[in-house]
């Protein structure tokens, strides 16, 4: 039985962050452990509510007042077991979910309080069972003989392989880069997610009998007919890394002008040791950053730790309030408000409702500014109508611009052409049972759904995995938290 007044007792708190004068020094992770006294306390705030709309922001139906109220009496190993049966990866998702189950907990109905920190409790969950030990291999009893190939190691195709692998089928993954992990080996700071969290969880996983193949692009170096000839199933979950250029702006072919993710792997290839210097360097520089949202963030992260001299980080869109609008995002679906990530309080300036017009050089052709212009953003119909503010225009100083302004799907290529399989819009379509027109070629995650949260990526990889097990007509079900057709409470997430 819950505390039917443990929110009444406790107000919402968070461990205080590391100083930012000492984590500039360092990639380490920006958050310290929690006390076992403040995760018991923020627990105990659940009330286990008659309807848990968190159940309904979570897509992968995490049993949310479960785990808070084992976690309130201190049983941990029974709050990791509630954990896991619905989510493979809660320590990634503790650290990288934006937690809109968060956003959609009832004590937040009309900003009345703050909600339960979830987030929270579930990494501290996870954090003590690896602690403890208690997060072991658990492989199969007894092989399917069935064969199963997983295109991609981010969080879709190792959720997926982990559960194809415990319900017995013989599973391989396929990785073009050098390490697992997808986007969050080299996309994702050592600030945010050091990468030992995902190299113990590979080791699980492998000795559940999983077997990975780096450096391997499907589609180059073995061929789709092949790689089909040699399972009876496969599973694409290669991402959505198309990233968004700007080719039209004036200026773009100045040296100095990158897309984000080429500052980003370039920075983590370094952090891991396996470059003697970042090929894209912030320091002593004045970056701009084009972006609202956390790659832009991530970026400015990097810069600072990187010893920029100065980085401002421009948004289209004006600044949003800092609390729900209840006309505009009602609860429980995920509110537009001004979200300040750990980077934003260690420098640099926001800058909003503004437009770049054009990338300004030098004699040598590289940038020195950027020239940019207010504007005012309203949708209409359905779409983002950009009204420019006359005689607005100025010059930001710029070494360095970095572009974090979105993904346009899964990149095209030689796998996507030998299954004669298309884009439509940002994604790959599939049938109700995650089936591509292609046969027996499944897909999930965002090469599915487009650019999207880790926590769907999940929840997709779960749902394809219990599609393919019913494919191989295998004994049994797996479970399927969402269908291709789930959207989010929000379609901003």
């Amino acid at each position: 039985m819950p505390d039917p007044n443990g929110f009444l007792r406790y107000d919402r708190r968070l461990p205080a962050r590391r100083p930012v004068p000492l984590r500039l020094l360092d990639w380490h992770e920006v958050y310290p452990p929690a006390g076992e006294d403040m995760v018991r306390e923020q627990a105990t705030r659940c009330m286990d509510c008659g309807i848990p709309f968190c159940h309904d922001g979570c897509p992968l139906g995490n049993r949310i007042p479960d785990w808070n109220d084992l976690v309130r009496t201190g049983a941990w190993e029974f709050a990791s077991e509630a954990l896991h049966a619905t989510n493979n990866f809660p320590e990634f998702t503790g650290r990288l979910c934006p937690a809109p189950c968060e956003a959609s907990c009832v004590l937040g109905i009309g900003g009345v309080d703050d909600p339960v920190a979830i987030k929270l409790v579930e990494v501290e969950i996870i954090n003590r069972a690896f602690a403890a030990g208690t997060v072991t291999p658990r492989p199969a009893p007894e092989s399917s003989g069935l064969r199963v190939a997983v295109v991609g190691s981010g969080p879709a195709g190792l959720a997926a392989a982990q559960q194809l692998a415990r319900a017995g089928h013989g599973v391989t993954v396929y990785e073009r880069d050098d390490a697992l992990g997808g986007l969050m080996r080299y996309g994702i700071p050592d600030f945010k997610l050091e990468k030992h969290h995902i190299d113990r969880r590979v080791d699980q996983v492998a000795a559940e009998g999983v077997r990975f193949v780096t450096g391997c692009a499907i589609g180059v170096d073995v061929a789709v007919d092949e790689l089909r000839a040699s399972y009876d199933a496969v599973l694409l979950a290669c991402g959505a890394l198309a990233a968004r250029d700007t080719p039209e702006t004036p200026g773009r072919g100045l040296r100095g002008v990158h897309l984000a993710m080429e500052h980003l792997v370039g920075s983590n290839r370094h952090v891991a040791g396996l470059a003697p210097a970042a090929p894209i360097d912030a320091a002593g520089k004045n970056v701009v950053i084009i972006g609202g949202g956390d790659t832009a963030a991530d970026c400015l992260g990097v810069a600072h730790r990187q010893g920029a001299a100065g980085v401002a980080q421009l948004d289209i869109y004006p600044q949003p309030p800092s609390t729900r609008d209840d006309g505009r995002d009602p609860w429980p679906t995920w509110p537009w408000i001004l979200r300040n990530y750990p980077a934003h309080e260690e420098g640099g300036e926001r800058v909003f409702a503004v437009a770049v017009r054009e990338f300004i050089g030098d004699a040598d052709g590289h940038v020195r500014a950027v020239r940019v212009i207010e504007v005012s953003v309203e949708k209409v119909g359905g779409r983002r109508v950009v009204t420019v503010l006359p005689d607005s225009a100025r010059d930001l100083p710029a070494d360095l611009v970095l572009l974090a302004i979105g993904f346009d799907g899964t990149e095209e290529g030689p796998l996507l052409d030998q299954l004669g399989l298309a884009r439509a819009g940002a994604a790959i379509e599939c049938g109700p049972d995650w089936q591509t027109d292609a046969a027996g070629v499944f897909v999930a995650g965002d090469m599915h759904r487009g650019a999207s949260l880790i926590v769907w990526a999940i929840a997709e990889g779960r749902a394809a995995a219990a599609a393919i097990h019913s494919y191989l007509r295998a004994p049994g079900t797996l479970p399927a938290p969402v269908t291709p057709a789930a959207v989010p409470l929000s379609s901003s997430i």
